[in-house]
């Protein structure tokens, strides 16, 4: 289980705004107003007692639940969709892997641009959503750990919003080293690390009403290079793109009033919000490539004998 305290979540918000006001970014006035701030804070009753018990949900059931809505308004749609479309608005059509594809969003993407699809995912509820969507692509069911796809059978894999739900990254980009062609292309993108430790956790209400959270992995940006280059990949390209620009405290993502779980607490300490949000990275994106075949020139080697000088 674990335990929601929207005072403590808050106050973790101020803390990162003193922090960064330690460190030059903003002055006399806004580190008292943040004190302030703070002492008004812990004399909220209303606050003091929201806490919550929230329950830890794999992610087929999560997605079981989310699958209903997830196509809704997501900004981390927003910010993966450029960086995947211009890669691969740059490669030859082909055959392509969509993993973890969810209800198929880029699935659709791929098959438009012409390439032959396939989709996994751990999902049932989700392929439904993806078949129905994609109907020429072919999905299926899998772990993304062991891919029901052969090796070498795909020139391009891409990956969005998946890998912070596992609890290892090596064996999941072994498998993608696997299964992509040399020479072949690896896209990822996911929530940045930073943002993990900031909560930003998929939430769920359980059948019974009970909060949930999908269950989600902090991966550190060395975690993802460790395991690309342990499984052969290249480094293409790595981005980190920060937080969207926006009026202090606004949550465009959230719609809830603060005292409904899950708690839209941005508002509460705008000023706050916006010193700790504001130019830290949302995303993690990542261009890997299988590194091409060696060619071997023909011609006589040192070890050859039979070539005289």
């Amino acid at each position: 289980m674990i335990y929601e305290h929207p005072l403590a979540y808050v106050l973790g918000l101020e803390g990162i705004a003193l922090m960064r006001a330690y460190t030059g970014e903003y002055d006399r006035a806004f580190v008292e107003a943040r004190l302030a701030e703070i002492r008004k804070l812990l004399d909220d009753d209303a606050l003091a007692d929201a806490a919550v018990e929230v329950a830890r949900v794999d992610t087929v059931a999560g997605y079981r639940i989310w699958s209903r809505t997830y196509d809704g308004p997501n900004a981390a749609f927003d910010l993966d969709e450029p960086f995947i479309r211009e890669i691969v608005e740059g490669l030859p059509v082909g055959d392509a892997l969509d993993a973890a594809c969810g209800t198929g969003r880029l699935a659709a993407y791929l098959a438009g641009r012409g390439h032959r699809v396939r989709g996994v995912d751990s999902s049932p509820d989700m392929l439904k959503h993806a078949g129905r969507r994609v109907p020429q692509a072919e999905f299926l069911l899998g772990d993304l750990s062991c891919l029901p796809v052969p090796d070498e059978s795909v020139g391009l894999v891409v990956c969005s919003l998946a890998l912070t739900h596992v609890p290892a990254l090596d064996p999941v980009l072994a498998e993608f080293a696997r299964v992509v062609r040399p020479g072949g292309q690896v896209v990822i993108t996911d929530v940045h690390p930073e943002g993990v430790a900031r909560g930003v956790v998929p939430p769920v209400r359980l059948a019974d009403g009970q909060p949930g959270r999908v269950a989600t992995y902090r991966h550190r940006v060395g975690d993802y290079l460790r395991a690309a280059l342990a499984a052969g990949l290249q480094v293409r390209r790595c981005d980190e793109p920060p937080h969207p620009p926006g009026r202090p405290g606004e949550r465009t993502d959230v719609l809830q009033p603060w005292d409904v779980w899950p708690w839209a607490l941005y508002d509460l300490v705008p000023e706050a919000a916006h010193a700790a949000v504001t130019g830290m990275a949302s995303m993690l994106l990542w261009h890997f490539q299988r590194p091409p075949d060696a060619v071997e020139v023909p011609g006589p080697r040192p070890d050859d004998h039979s070539w005289t000088e």
